[in-house]
């Protein structure tokens, strides 16, 4: 289906919020990029880990932020959309990892927010 630039736009901006702040600490963003009742799935240090969005943001400012001067690595692999919902496969680095991530993403009151993050990490 043909995706309104305005909401290609929007759905870039969300996956784009959501590795730079993971990649950056920022927690901000990350609540832009997510909505509030998300899930985080995937399997890490082989055990399954199903997190909440404050889990996750939890997580991450353990980790902390990538040194100055660090890019944010994502590729856009695949964006698919029906209406007013719609899936994104993007390959990002984090932490010295790199994971397959697909994105769901639901347009909640005018604006694109992922509401589940299921991941793979690579090997």
């Amino acid at each position: 289906m043909t995706t309104h630039s305005t909401d290609a736009e929007q759905i870039d901006l969300a996956v784009r919020n959501y590795v730079q702040g993971m990649v950056f600490a920022d927690e901000a963003l990350l609540r832009q990029a997510f909505h509030p009742a998300c899930c985080i799935i995937g399997h890490y240090q082989q055990e399954l880990e199903w997190a909440s969005l404050d889990d996750f943001i939890a997580a991450i400012k353990v980790e902390g932020p990538a040194a100055a001067g660090v890019q944010p690595f994502w590729q856009v692999l695949h964006v698919d959309v029906t209406g007013d919902a719609a899936t994104v496969k993007v390959i990002d680095d984090y932490a010295g990892m790199r994971f397959t991530d697909y994105l769901s993403l639901l347009k909640v009151d005018g604006r694109w927010v992922i509401i589940n993050k299921l991941y793979y990490l690579h090997g």
